[in-house]
């Protein structure tokens, strides 16, 4: 099912939840709709499902308005954070319940009901947890129950509510791996709120990154990550170093040091080069030496990664780098030393918010 929602607008009181908000959500896709608290995205995921009506706009489902059907003419399973199972009920009557409670003339036999949970549970891979509660399972194991309950009426759009977001770090990590691959096998069009960066990156076909009430950016996850559309989307997919500074003839001075605007030699204005950690080179100091002079304050040299702060002697400002393990220990690195960093490859906003 293809999913098309039309410059949607709604206000809480005086906030703007949603600002003339217009996207589309392709048939079979994993969509990541990602943001901080407060940008709109578990608003509008509930104005898809139908628990939440919009002050004006549409939403269609396969091209067909279905602005004002309600929640059960949608055929949509939705998937909260906090599982929102029935405590009082097994594995299997959670994920039947959806079956049992549909009109007498749609409902499936007994028969049918448990083949359905069968496959079901199999699916998700705890079939043998069939008869437990579920305060007996783990947090993993409650949120695969309820992805299992929400595909049991066979829905045509799956939405998922920041699903993961009341697990631990290594919990959530291994259910994003299985939510891809459950994904890739049943290809259902699926919309998945979140707040974590890492999460959509890894998951998604598409990610569409939200603030205030509108869309900042829409594309696959290298397209965002590696050509942001505007500094709220750089600073939110990942850490990052800025630079402040004045643009002239496609230079940015910053401080002590410069950097040349990539793409637009005759930039002009008040500018912010952005630079992730592990785009910058170090090297040791050397009198002459091209780049920005700084001293090593710490450095975080445990596993594959070493991460490294930098003061800068010109500005004071903190810089954070970062260089593989085995580089850090060629170089013998000690803190207080002085260094010289350069940028690789760099972003340019020039005044607040027009991209180079």
């Amino acid at each position: 099912m293809t999913i098309e929602v039309k410059n949607i607008n709604k206000r809480f009181g005086d906030f703007v939840a949603l600002n003339n908000v217009s996207l589309d959500f392709p048939a079979g896709e994993l969509t990541a709709l990602l943001g901080p608290s407060g940008c709109g995205k578990t608003t509008l995921l509930r104005i898809i499902a139908g628990l939440e009506h919009p002050d004006s706009g549409q939403v269609l489902l396969d091209a067909n308005d279905a602005s004002h059907r309600h929640v059960r003419e949608r055929q949509v399973g939705f998937v909260f954070q906090h599982y929102a199972l029935f405590k009082h009920m097994t594995v299997f009557e959670n994920v039947a319940f959806g079956l049992r409670v549909k009109p007498r003339a749609e409902r499936p036999s007994e028969d049918q009901i448990r083949r359905k949970v069968k496959e079901l549970l199999e699916l998700v891979q705890l079939d043998w947890l069939a008869d437990r509660y579920p305060p007996q399972l783990s947090g993993g194991q409650r949120q695969r129950i309820a992805l299992a309950r929400a595909l049991a009426v066979e829905p045509r759009v799956l939405l998922l509510d920041e699903p993961f977001g009341a697990l631990d770090a290594k919990v959530r990590k291994e259910l994003r791996r299985w939510l891809r691959r459950l994904h890739d096998d049943l290809h259902v069009t699926s919309i998945f709120v979140t707040h974590d960066q890492e999460e959509a990156l890894e998951v998604a076909d598409q990610v569409v990154l939200m603030n205030k009430g509108n869309v900042e950016q829409i594309g696959a996850p290298d397209q965002v990550y590696n050509h942001p559309a505007s500094p709220f989307v750089y600073g939110f997919l990942g850490n990052v170093n800025m630079f402040h500074g004045r643009v002239q003839d496609g230079v940015l001075a910053s401080g002590g040091a410069t950097f040349q605007v990539p793409g637009q030699p005759d930039a002009d204005g008040k500018g912010t080069a952005y630079v992730r950690p592990h785009d910058l080179d170090i090297e040791r100091y050397t009198p002459g030496a091209e780049g920005i002079v700084v001293k090593l304050r710490r450095a975080h040299a445990i596993g594959p990664l070493a991460q490294l702060d930098l003061e800068r002697d010109d500005t004071s400002e903190l810089i954070e780098a970062v260089m593989s393990n085995e580089r850090f220990s060629h170089l013998q690195l000690k803190e207080g030393e002085t260094l010289v960093v350069r940028p690789k490859r760099l972003h340019v906003f020039v005044d607040a918010g027009a991209s180079i």
